[in-house]
């Protein structure tokens, strides 16, 4: 096992390097994510809370192995090597609905030091409702409003949230094997969405997640007292019929539910805006420079969801802040009646 300092790395260590520095000098909070998708995320979280006394530097946990993920950061840095300078930041996947069920839950809900998500990843951070307009028109400089994005996840979450409390429970319970996360994303899988008439798909959805409810009713027929505790429970944690999209797998929503449905509302906006220009009363060069320019401002669907951050204005992202002003208020409450340290004052060190 490597003895190296480097290897060895912990809040201590930070809290001792920012001890070294001038007392005008700003603290440095190291804070570790899962992959470098996780970076651009989490600046938002934090990046709000930087002043002149601090600031943090978000970063993966491992230069040397490349080892990415959840694991990666909960192993290397939960057990007694986070702190006041040194924190891990997470996805919730199911961890924070399992409620300590699990030995990863009760880790990032009892660390001080652990943030996470509240809703499944970042990635239905980036897919929040209220927000996919605006993406609609970052990615197609059309600010036409052909369909509702709010009304759809809600009727979508709505459809979903019967089988999402049994996928919940067989986790919790350990009957993920006869009901997984993979199951129930094939259930859940919107498939032959069209601007037009999406409760076609909302339909499909609904009559395949009852099929499946009735079927696990079948197979575990003394589960309904036990489900209906479950369901309040996850009411009570935010988990409402309306914002279940919110809850499921982050790379499902993306990519099965999110992207599918913005490529078909923005080819729709892009026709519509081409044929705007077509239909104008412009010359013909001057329409084929209109267009031209317009082609070379479009912008690719799943970059400028990856970039959107409209999820800003969420309940769930609000308490995620909340948790960080909590952690901040408590460790500068902490600094304030520690005793002062022995450390060389900034200016004789070399």
């Amino acid at each position: 096992m490597s003895t190296r300092l480097k290897d060895n790395i912990n809040s201590q260590y930070f809290k001792a390097a920012n001890a070294l520095k001038s007392k005008q000098a700003r603290r440095r909070i190291v804070a570790y994510v899962e992959s470098y998708d996780d970076i651009y995320f989490w600046r938002t979280v934090l990046g709000p809370f930087e002043n002149d006394k601090r600031y943090f530097e978000v970063m993966l946990p491992s230069k040397q192995t490349l080892v990415r993920g959840k694991k990666s950061v909960l192993m290397n840095f939960i057990d007694g090597q986070t702190g006041p300078d040194m924190i891990a930041c997470v996805d919730a996947d199911y961890d924070y609905l399992m409620q300590g069920a699990s030995p990863s839950s009760s880790k990032i809900l009892n660390s001080p030091y652990v943030f996470h998500t509240y809703v499944y990843a970042i990635e239905n951070f980036q897919c929040y409702a209220p927000s996919l307009h605006d993406v609609c028109v970052a990615v197609t400089l059309n600010d036409h409003r052909i369909f509702d994005f709010q009304a759809f996840f809600r009727q979508y979450s709505e459809a979903i949230f019967p089988l999402f409390v049994w996928s919940v429970w067989a986790y919790r319970s350990g009957n993920y094997i006869r009901f997984s996360l993979t199951d129930f994303n094939r259930i859940c899988d919107p498939g032959g969405f069209t601007v037009q008439h999406p409760e076609n798909s909302i339909q499909n959805v609904r009559r395949k997640a009852m099929t499946k409810v009735r079927e696990l009713q079948r197979m575990f027929p003394g589960n309904k007292e036990n489900y209906l505790k479950l369901k309040d429970e996850l009411i009570e944690l935010g988990v409402t019929p309306q914002t279940t999209y919110l809850y499921i797998q982050g790379h499902h929503l993306f990519d099965t539910v999110a992207a599918p449905i913005l490529n078909k509302v923005c080819s729709q906006l892009r026709q519509e805006r081409q044929a705007e220009i077509n239909m104008s009363l412009a010359h013909r060069t001057q329409k084929r420079n209109e267009m031209s320019c317009y082609e070379n401002s479009r912008q690719d669907i799943k970059t400028m969801l990856k970039k959107n951050t409209g999820y800003m204005f969420s309940e769930q992202f609000r308490r995620l802040q909340n948790d960080v002003q909590r952690y901040l208020k408590s460790t500068a409450s902490a600094q304030s009646v520690a005793p002062q340290e022995n450390v060389a004052p900034a200016a004789q060190v070399s």
